[in-house]
């Protein structure tokens, strides 16, 4: 009786566990399962150094390997088991740096694949349509992007064909707007807003909102260090001077195209020779916006002393008929 006994408290007592899925890989979430028929007291052990005291738990292993999992019921020795795990490669997937997204921002995104016996990877990525790829790759290891529209649901996918697997990626990103400054523009037919994000820029943008501003924006009078300058005292040492911008002691006056020089009139520099409708400053930026006959550009400030540059003039777009400009943010 007291053999048979022990036999029952055996069988009451045993301690055991399973998991899935059953070859997992380095990333994917293990579950394990408590098969255990007694216990209110739980000691899991994983042999990566990651402990756990819940009864069923989860767990990631992140790198490939074999491990020794243990589990301990109510503490005691004899309620134990161990059992052995193989953890495979990893599951091919992608990354970014970012944790939050904003339109006109550059980011990178990377496949993350564990090849250490060099086999040959395929890549196809794919995007949102409100995303625009630099540098046209969609064959790389990388991915080069930035979205043009607030979104809430992005999305970014990766196909991989890898030792003769094919796996497909896909991600969901929040993309937000972002406040910036803007460069409002009056031609002879609309009003429009083209805002600025560093580098890059949206498409330009009929605003009715500008009117207000470029009404009031003029370049033919300006206050600067407590002293007024107007078109008429300027006009002795700028000849044909017809608007101008003062910044960081630089004059940029349109007078038979576009010119900087120092304040006191010396080293004028042309910057450009068409005819110069309209131009604005922009000291968020630190740049300066001017039209032409083939649209609106823009350039960095001039910093040396003689006035000389070396920045190529950028197009900002192609409108044409400009009567003139503001920079927003310095008008707030």
């Amino acid at each position: 009786m007291t053999l048979c006994c022990a036999l029952i408290a055996c069988k009451k007592n045993e301690v055991d566990f399973n998991y899935s899925p059953l070859e997992p890989r380095a990333g994917q979430p293990v579950v394990f399962g408590n098969q255990s028929t007694t216990g209110e007291e739980w000691e899991w052990s994983f042999g990566d150094g990651s402990t756990s005291t819940l009864k069923a738990p989860t767990h990631t292993f992140r790198n490939p390997g074999t491990y020794i999992v243990m589990l301990k019921v109510d503490n005691k020795k004899s309620w134990t088991v161990s059992k052995q795990l193989t953890v495979y490669d990893t599951i091919p997937t992608f990354v970014c740096e970012d944790s939050v997204f904003y339109i006109y921002q550059d980011y990178t995104f990377t496949a993350n694949i564990y090849n250490p016996y060099n086999y040959d990877v395929e890549y196809l990525w794919s995007c949102s349509s409100d995303a625009e790829v630099m540098d046209d790759n969609m064959t790389g290891e990388v991915l080069h992007l930035f979205f043009t529209r607030a979104l809430d649901n992005a999305k970014i996918g990766l196909q991989i064909i890898f030792n003769g697997d094919t796996t497909y990626v896909e991600k969901s990103f929040v993309i937000e707007d972002k406040p910036t400054n803007s460069i409002v523009i009056r031609t002879a037919y609309a009003d429009y807003r083209q805002r600025i994000f560093g580098a890059r820029s949206e498409n330009a943008k009929v605003d009715a909102t500008a009117k207000v501003i470029l009404d009031a924006a003029q370049d033919t009078a300006q206050t600067y260090n407590g002293k007024e300058f107007t078109l008429t005292t300027l006009s002795s040492t700028f000849d044909g001077i017809e608007g101008f911008h003062i910044a960081n002691r630089k004059i940029y006056y349109r007078a038979n195209g576009l010119w900087v020089a120092n304040i006191d009139g010396a080293n004028p520099v042309q910057i450009d020779t068409a005819a110069c409708p309209a131009m604005t400053l922009d000291t968020y930026d630190n740049r300066i916006y001017w039209a032409n006959e083939n649209g609106v550009w823009f350039m960095p400030f001039v910093g040396s002393d003689n006035n000389k540059f070396v920045t190529v003039p950028t197009q900002l777009n192609t409108l044409t008929d400009v009567t003139n400009m503001a920079s927003d943010y310095d008008l707030k």
